[in-house]
């Protein structure tokens, strides 16, 4: 089959889920047979990869607003796909773009739409941006196309507020374990020395919660945030206003070997996202033996069950998880081994490719 990925910032990975879920489904796919082509974003690089671990990449411009990006770019990925290539199946992450796959969509050309989280609902969409993308959601919900949904949750969510049934395909996580673990003193860190989050610094991920708490925590261990923002924000501006010298911001981490042992030598995994689906990091957290701190809610508790401690939206009930965590060293071992068990038996990406391929086998021809 001919394949498109459309409406990700493209591959290799560097920003989130759907890049991630893209070059892991993406190279499954290539390696058996099927030709995958990625659609990336135009970025200020004069050297662009044509091909990427059996993929190809075609790269195309982008308006740089952050309330038109993803779609620019949506609408010219669709146009080459559709025109220029003529693929057997066109995959779109997000919903967003629901208004550019209505006409394509009803003429019954084969499209497939991730739907990711419940985006009207997070904090960064305000006004205008939340009531497009409620409308984006009523849309898409009504094409007659298939929908995925990447957690269980988040299935029930569409079925019981637009009574429609979505495909369950989760993400998935390779194992990790420590092959370097110098640079970690190239980085100023010690094995089980530092609590670690990672995340984009957007309000509803909580890095502000974490920092608040880890201030108030006696410890000699460090806190380790890795993340930032691609546009400017007054949010990131006030975290990186800590006087606290344990805390370290390491930015964006595109090192896969700094951030495999980052992972595998954490003391414990601050996981602060609380809206949208199955989170990409905290997969790729537990599948280092990182033991987990995770935001209560029912999207966290589906991937970790009791195998994590959960904390409310306070100060105070992180901060006494992550008391509990220095004093019960013991039990975070316990954990992390259990946590290496939920993604071998879970979240395996060959498991997951394999649905994505019966999926698109069975599209109507």
């Amino acid at each position: 089959m001919r394949i498109a990925f459309v409406g990700t910032r493209g591959v290799p990975a560097r920003y989130g889920g759907f890049e991630t879920c893209a070059e892991e489904l993406g190279k499954r796919l290539a390696a058996r047979g099927h030709d995958v082509c990625v659609y990336c974003r135009r970025g200020p690089e004069k050297t662009r990869l044509s091909n990427y671990l059996g993929m190809k990449l075609v790269h195309l411009p982008v308006i740089r607003l952050r309330s038109l990006e993803t779609l620019s770019h949506v609408m010219l990925a669709l146009l080459h796909a559709l025109f220029a290539r003529r693929n057997d199946v066109i995959l779109v992450f997000n919903y967003a773009s629901s208004p550019l796959l209505a006409v394509p969509a009803w003429m019954g050309l084969r499209i497939v739409l991730h739907m990711d989280g419940i985006e009207w609902a997070r904090q960064k969409w305000v006004g205008l941006g939340h009531r497009y993308f409620a409308l984006a959601e009523r849309l898409a919900v009504r094409l007659p196309i298939p929908l995925i949904s990447d957690s269980r949750a988040i299935q029930d969510y569409y079925r019981e507020r637009h009574g429609r049934e979505t495909v369950f395909l989760s993400y998935g996580a390779p194992q990790l374990e420590s092959r370097a673990p110098e640079i970690l003193i190239r980085q100023g860190l010690r094995s089980r020395g530092y609590f670690l989050q990672m995340a984009r610094f957007e309000p509803e991920n909580n890095i502000h919660l974490t920092l608040r708490a880890f201030e108030r925590l006696e410890t000699d261990k460090n806190l380790v945030l890795i993340g930032g923002s691609t546009y400017r924000s007054g949010y990131v501006d006030s975290l990186r206003k800590t006087k606290d010298p344990r805390v370290r911001f390491l930015g964006f981490c595109y090192d896969p070997d700094v951030l495999r042992e980052l992972l595998c030598h954490s003391y414990a995994y601050i996981h602060g996202n609380e809206a949208g689906g199955t989170n990409p990091g905290l997969l790729q957290a537990m599948a280092a033996g990182s033991f987990a701190l995770a935001r209560d809610v029912v999207y966290n508790r589906e991937v970790a069950g009791d195998k994590a401690r959960y904390f409310a939206k306070t100060t105070e009930s992180l901060l006494a998880e992550m008391r509990w965590a220095v004093g019960h060293p013991e039990a975070l071992q316990e954990g992390r081994e259990a946590s290496r068990r939920i993604i071998r038996e879970r979240y395996d990406w060959d498991r997951v490719t394999d649905g994505y391929e019966a999926l698109f086998r069975k599209l109507p021809s």
